[in-house]
Formats: C-alpha cells, sequence, structure tokens
C-alpha cells in the first residue's frame, strides 16, 4: 500500500456532532481509503448545536468533499442542505452529506446499512412479520428499510403509546398497504404480536454499555423457534436481549454489520468506489477490542 501521505491534492471529508471523540467513523473510512489507495483524509470534526450553521457553509466554502452527520445534527442539518434523498426526508434524518460543485446533497445510509446487514445473514425480511422496539432515529431507518424491503407486517414496540401513534402516522404517506401498528410493549395485544415474529429488532439502548445489565421488557419465550433476533447496539457485541435469545436457540445479529455497511455506503458516494467492508469490520473489532 506504500506510505499513505496528505497533499495539497489531499481531498477532505469527516464526521461532524458533538461530542464527537467516542466516533469510530475516522478509523474505519481512513483505513478503506488507505486500502483502496484514494487520496482523502477522514477527520472528526467537533461542532456544537449553536454553530451548525456556520460549520456546514464553512465546509462548503472549504470545499469538503463530503461528510457524515452524528447527533445531535442529523435532522437540524436538513434546512442547511440543497437537495435531500427520499429515504432521508422519509426518515428525518441525514446522515452522510456529498457537496457536488458547491450542491449540497443529504442521504442517509443507515437504512442501507441495516437491511445489508441481514441480507449478509442469509435473513430476507421480506414478506415476514416484524417487531421492532423503541420509535428513536434508528427505528425510522429501520422502519423505512423494512417497508422498502417488503415486510409483511411491522409492529412499533414503544412504552410511550402516543409517540408510537405520532410514528406510524409520519409514514402514512409510505405505509399505502397499512402494514405499520404502534403497540404498548407492557400490553395484551402486544403478547399476542410477539408469538408470530419472524424478526425482532431492538432498536432501543437498553443493554447498551454501561448498562449491560438492562434488555427490552419481554418474555422471550413466546418466540417462535424460528424467529431471528436483530439487535442494533455494538457495544456490546453481545446484548442481554442478544445472548437470551442465543440461549433460547435463535439465531442473532449485532450492529456491528450496519455500523460498517452504513459506512460504506458513504463511502461510495463520496468516491463511486466500494470500499472492503471486511476489512472495515475487522477494523471495527481491534479498536473495540482495545476499549473492553
Amino acid at each position: 500500500m506504500g506510505d499513505f501521505m496528505i497533499t495539497g491534492k489531499t481531498k477532505n471529508l469527516g464526521v461532524m456532532g458533538w461530542p464527537i471523540g467516542h466516533s469510530l467513523s475516522p478509523v474505519l473510512q481512513n483505513a478503506a481509503l488507505k486500502d483502496a489507495q484514494l487520496d482523502y483524509v477522514y477527520i472528526a470534526l467537533p461542532v456544537p448545536p449553536d454553530m451548525l450553521s456556520a460549520a456546514v457553509a464553512g465546509l462548503r466554502a472549504a470545499n469538503f468533499s463530503g461528510w457524515n452527520v452524528t447527533i445531535p445534527h442529523k435532522e437540524a442539518i436538513i434546512p442547511y442542505l440543497d437537495e435531500v434523498e427520499e429515504a432521508a426526508r422519509a426518515i428525518g434524518a441525514v446522515n452522510t452529506v456529498v457537496n457536488c460543485d458547491g450542491k449540497l446533497y443529504g442521504y442517509n445510509t443507515d437504512a442501507e446499512g441495516f437491511i445489508g446487514a441481514l441480507l449478509s445473514r442469509g435473513f430476507d425480511p421480506a414478506g415476514k412479520q416484524v417487531v421492532l422496539l423503541g420509535a428513536g432515529g434508528a427505528a425510522r431507518a429501520a422502519t423505512w428499510a423494512l417497508l422498502k424491503r417488503g415486510a409483511k407486517s411491522i409492529c412499533i414496540a414503544v412504552r410511550n403509546e402516543k409517540k408510537g401513534e405520532d410514528f406510524v402516522a409520519s409514514f402514512r404517506s409510505y405505509d399505502a398497504n397499512g402494514i405499520l401498528r404502534a403497540e404498548d410493549w407492557s400490553g395484551e395485544a402486544f403478547s399476542s404480536i410477539l408469538p408470530e415474529a419472524e424478526l425482532i429488532v431492538n432498536t432501543t439502548p437498553l443493554g447498551m454499555s454501561p448498562k449491560v445489565s438492562e434488555m427490552p421488557p419481554m418474555d422471550l419465550d413466546q418466540l417462535k423457534p424460528e424467529a431471528f433476533a436483530y439487535d442494533i447496539v455494538y457495544m456490546p457485541g453481545e446484548t442481554r436481549f442478544l445472548r437470551e435469545a442465543r440461549l433460547r436457540g435463535h439465531e442473532t445479529l449485532n450492529g456491528e454489520d450496519m455500523l460498517v455497511l452504513q459506512g460504506a455506503a458513504a463511502f461510495s458516494l463520496w468516491t463511486g468506489e466500494r470500499p472492503d467492508a471486511a476489512l472495515m469490520k475487522k477494523e471495527l473489532h481491534r479498536v473495540l477490542s482495545q476499549k473492553s
């Protein structure tokens, strides 16, 4: 591969958020860029909320090729962009910006990462009954991906019923067949839906480090044997939810592949090339093992 040298011709990429020190994107993206021998560099961009418009204007003026967007800017950045693709509009969040001749285009690659991770494990949610825990930003990306893939039904399981109803209403124009519904996860209706689920997805932070003993309040004994358990958390590598599912014989998947594949999709939008996703995952494991 040779030495990686930054010159006056090197193109700039980055990730904006606040705080941003925890982001693993610089490690993954720079490893992939070096492997592909592309003359780009990817840096962390700490942008406080009240400086977002100045930061977008500055990155445009400095001719950054593009950047990722993370908390708390994914929704707030939308008004500052020239065009936003349909998926990002439906999800209500942008995680990738591409600068094309001074015009800023917003994308959301989380949905692609979410579904790509499932497909790479040989599970296709088309025609399947899905239970999705949580109604935050990650749940929105997952719901968009599942609607597009042709899931048979999607039940959004929530603590707050009003939040669930608002979530379903916001997708109405994309849900022609009315397959989306929301249920209180402690209610009677939910306990009758759970045994029918073929895919169960946790998009809540329950079980994420440091609160590793937590999990969504549900009776996993109700699941059918072939139900697939997916948790978008990747720290720890196996949440309590996934461990309990695995011990009952279910196939499981954590959030590592989603993280890698959404990053790989952003890489392609910026460079026009596919990165080595296996190499990105290897780098992710290296960094996570150092953290733990």
